[in-house]
This record gives C-alpha cells, sequence and structure tokens, in this order.
C-alpha cells in the first residue's frame, strides 16, 4: 500500500483549516474526464469541500449484461472501506467506557479459542500489529478459480468465521509488525456484537448509518436483492476482458469488508467522522488517526504530502475485492473529501484521488 508520492509522519497536532482554492469546474471536470477515458474507468466520483459538492458523476456501466449505466445514485460494494466503520464502532464503545482499546481480545470473547486470547489487544487488532495468522493465503487470481475459495464460497456464521478463519496460532509478537489481516477486524466485529448486545449490522446502523440519514448503505446478506447495486468484474490480465467476479457470499467478509453503500453516503460519514464530532469525540478521533506501522492508525492509512510549499495532512481507507475497487480520501486540513467506487479492479484508484487532490490544494 505505499503511495507515489512524499510520505511525512501525520502529525496531529491541531491546525486551523485551509480552504480550499477556488478552482473553475472545468478543471475539475476535464481531469476527471482525462483519467476515467484513459484508464476505462467505471464508477462514481465524487469531490466535495466544505460540504459544497464541487463533482459528482459516472462512468461507464454498472451491470453490463444489459448496459445499465453507473451514475451517481449506484450503489457499490465497499470492500475494506468497512473496516474505517468498524473502528469507528469500537471507538465509539470506547469512549463510552463500555470497552478499553488496551484490553486483549479475551476480556471481551472469553470463549475466543486463538492463541492470542490473553495477548493480543484490541488496539493491536485495530491497527493490524495483532499477529494473528492471515487466513487469506491466495498468491493470484488462477489460484483462487482453480481451488476455490471455500471460506468465501459457502456461508459461514459470524461464530464458525471466528473459529476456523481468525483463530490460528500466533505467527509473530503482537505490537512488533504490521501485516494487513482481514481477520482483526473479523474479531472487532464480533466484540461490538458481544459488548452491544446485537448482530453488526444493528450496531451499524442503529450508531451510525440510521442517525447520519445514510439510507443506500449497509451490509451485504446473499438472500436480499439490492436495487441500483452494481455488479463486479475483474480483470485477471492484459487482455482487455473482464469477467465477472468468481461467486461468493459478499457477508464472510462481515466488519472486514461486507458493507455497499454510495459515493455521497461517504461523504456524508466523512464529514461526520473529521468534522463536526458527530460520530467521535476530539480524543477518540485523534487515537483513530494517530500512524502505527506502515502508517496506518485504526482502519485507515494517515500520511501527508507536500505542494506547493504546503504541507496537506491526508486519510485514507482504500478497499479491494476482486473487482471492487473504492477509495475514500480525506484532506484533514482543507475539508475536502474525495470518494471514488469502481465495479473492476482497471483504475488505479489511488492515483485517481491523489491526482484530484493535487488539483484541490494548489
Amino acid at each position: 500500500m505505499r503511495r507515489a508520492l512524499l510520505i511525512i509522519p501525520l502529525m496531529l497536532s491541531a491546525a486551523a483549516p485551509a480552504p480550499v482554492r477556488a478552482q473553475p469546474a472545468a478543471r475539475l471536470d476535464s481531469l476527471v474526464g482525462a483519467y476515467a477515458r484513459e484508464h476505462d474507468f467505471s464508477g462514481t466520483v465524487l469531490v466535495q469541500a466544505g460540504g459544497r459538492r464541487l463533482y459528482h458523476g459516472g462512468f461507464g456501466v454498472a451491470e453490463r449484461a444489459f448496459g445499465a449505466p453507473a451514475d451517481s445514485a449506484t450503489r457499490y460494494r465497499i470492500a475494506s472501506i468497512t473496516k474505517l466503520f468498524t473502528a469507528v464502532l469500537v471507538m465509539q464503545l470506547h469512549q463510552e467506557g463500555r470497552l478499553h482499546v488496551d484490553s486483549t481480545i479475551a476480556t471481551y470473547l472469553p470463549d475466543y479459542p486463538g492463541q492470542g486470547a490473553g495477548r493480543v489487544t484490541l488496539h493491536q487488532l485495530l491497527d493490524h500489529t495483532s499477529g494473528i495468522e492471515n487466513f487469506d493465503r491466495e498468491r493470484s487470481f488462477q489460484e483462487a478459480v482453480e481451488n476455490g475459495i471455500e471460506r468465501y464460497q459457502k456461508p459461514h456464521t459470524v461464530e464458525a468465521l471466528l473459529r476456523r478463519c481468525c483463530s490460528g496460532a500466533l505467527t509473530g509478537e503482537p505490537g512488533r509488525e504490521f501485516a494487513y489481516n482481514n481477520a482483526d477486524y473479523i474479531v472487532l466485529g464480533r466484540i461490538v456484537e458481544r459488548v452491544t448486545g446485537k448482530p453488526y449490522a444493528e450496531a451499524l446502523d442503529e450508531r451510525i448509518l440510521r442517525p447520519l440519514g445514510m439510507r443506500d448503505t449497509g451490509m451485504m446478506r446473499y438472500d436480499t436483492v439490492l436495487p441500483r447495486l452494481a455488479s463486479t468484474y475483474f480483470y485477471p490480465d492484459d487482455t482487455g476482458k473482464p469477467i465477472p467476479d468468481l461467486p461468493v457470499y459478499w457477508e464472510n467478509w462481515y466488519a472486514a469488508g461486507g458493507m455497499y453503500s454510495t459515493t455521497a453516503d461517504l461523504a456524508i460519514f466523512a464529514d461526520a467522522l473529521f468534522a463536526g464530532e458527530r460520530l467521535l469525540g476530539a480524543d477518540a478521533l485523534r487515537r483513530l488517526l494517530a500512524p502505527g506501522l506502515d502508517d496506518y492508525g485504526y482502519g485507515l492509512w494517515t500520511y501527508a504530502f507536500e505542494r506547493g510549499g504546503r504541507r496537506h495532512r491526508v486519510a485514507k481507507r482504500p478497499g479491494s475485492i476482486m473487482g471492487v475497487n473504492t477509495v475514500l480520501y480525506r484532506l484533514l486540513d482543507q475539508d475536502a473529501t474525495v470518494v471514488i467506487l469502481a465495479n473492476t479492479n482497471r483504475a488505479d484508484l489511488d492515483v485517481f484521488a491523489q491526482r484530484i487532490a493535487n488539483l484541490l490544494v494548489q
């Protein structure tokens, strides 16, 4: 996840908001349109700053068989952007005193069978330094096609996911090394359920989605047909031929990657999280944003880049599962958000979001 830009440790001292410089709409339209065409982008882009919508539009098709176009109302699977929602839920419970992120897994899941039960803390789950064995071992798309991915291609309860996929031996000393791992956030999702006494989807809806009016956001379920949900397509090589994503139970990604949303809803979420203390208080947000190993905070990367002689702080949460391709990008000092949701892996959304950010701050 290393970025092709100048990385500077994110300082968390308070700073006066810096306004985004006025940009002619034509320049933003031109940049977004050109990148979309050059990289065969299929999806929706939203750019806003200071509560003002600067750009919102779709490209390509949401469903190829019928040629249904992608537009500003299209829903998308958002993959690991889900982790940021999970981190927010955990930090809400932390600031309420219902859990503490420096406590171990066993404090809240006494029946957790993994080796790290009494050693791994919630903090280490949140910043991917748990040392828990990673259950995602496929080295290529072709390997997944040939051998299958049983943990995603058969339905599993949360208890089964926890037992079969997230309770392996420790492969490293907790807290020592960053290792991105879906298992960490599946464990956290189960902890949210135990502490709240509610299913994860219900806690998510009650604490974030309904209060913010995010009506186009929720958890994926195999038995529910979602109107306006984009189908996803994967480009396995450089032939330029997309194929439908492998059949999977999307809810098996659970609190690590099982959500869907729209660009507009994610912009609402970003504003509520990063400005105004609508979701987290200042102390909890500061902890969530504090960069650890690999510049990773709780559920997102935090870093800074320099442009025009100024330093710009960024919080970024990308996501990718087969053809699902997403990024939520926030310029922390400019109150500006870029949300890009795609239904193919064709375009590099990290580069796309950064080019838009460069225009906003120049």
